[in-house]
């Protein structure tokens, strides 16, 4: 599988690329899919940005066999509970968002099974296992909004990987190359949106409504910075 920042630099624009555009309006959002790695001895330590959480849980998940023991957080606006093949610990709700907290073993299969019926919901899963040892802060991802006066640094530290998985690397890093310290940053920028004719749902509207932008990408690689730029409509 791809992260949806490689299927974008590969020219690639599927269902997965527009989900993940949904919640953004017109502007300049900076600082976005933030990423950090440093290759040590006889592994990857990486960090990242709370964009990747889906795609970190996904790929590792899927390289796993056995049970394995799972904390975090489920947080969707709908109730996944019913779906759920692994008991839920309860449920936190605020302001209509669902925080469905787990500290359970469970197969792989089952998360991934929730994640294919449940797209949308954000998985801030936390496991380890022989390759994988991976930490996602158990709560929601702060809302897309565009850059503004007085805007803090922001820094990749809502998930940690420490792998030894090179397809993974290859992924998020695929245009860093044998690297011993990587830092990466996005600014994404919705240029236009494209409305749907004939749909009178607000809901639906933005669901449906096609984006237009680019992505600007900041790579320093062992203290070299290069830049380079993807278009995108999704």
């Amino acid at each position: 599988m791809h992260s949806v920042i490689n299927k974008i630099f590969s020219g690639v624009n599927d269902e997965i690329v527009h989900r993940e555009f949904v919640k953004f309006s017109k502007g300049i959002f900076p600082s976005r899919y933030l990423l950090e790695a440093k290759k040590q001895k006889n592994q990857y330590s990486v960090k990242v940005g709370p964009e990747f959480a889906n795609y970190l849980v996904r790929a590792c998940l899927e390289k796993v066999s056995g049970d394995i023991a799972v904390i975090g957080a489920i947080i969707a606006t709908f109730d996944i509970t019913k779906e759920a093949e692994f008991p839920i610990e309860r449920i936190k709700q605020f302001m209509g968002v669902k925080q469905s907290l787990i500290s359970t073993t469970t197969t792989p299969e089952k998360i991934i099974s929730l994640m294919d019926k449940f797209p949308k919901a954000f998985f801030a899963l936390s496991f380890s296992t022989g390759a994988f040892h991976l930490k996602i802060k158990a709560k929601a991802p702060k809302s897309a909004k565009p850059a503004s006066r007085g805007d803090k640094e922001a820094t990749p530290d809502f998930c940690s990987l420490k792998t030894n998985d090179q397809s993974i690397i290859d992924d998020l890093f695929f245009d860093a190359p044998d690297f011993k310290e990587v830092k990466i940053n996005h600014i994404l920028t919705i240029e236009d949106i494209e409305l749907p004719k004939e749909v009178k749902d607000p809901v639906q509207i933005r669901e449906l409504a096609i984006r237009k932008g680019k992505i600007t990408r900041t790579v320093i690689v062992d203290g070299k910075e290069r830049k380079s730029e993807a278009s995108f409509k999704a």
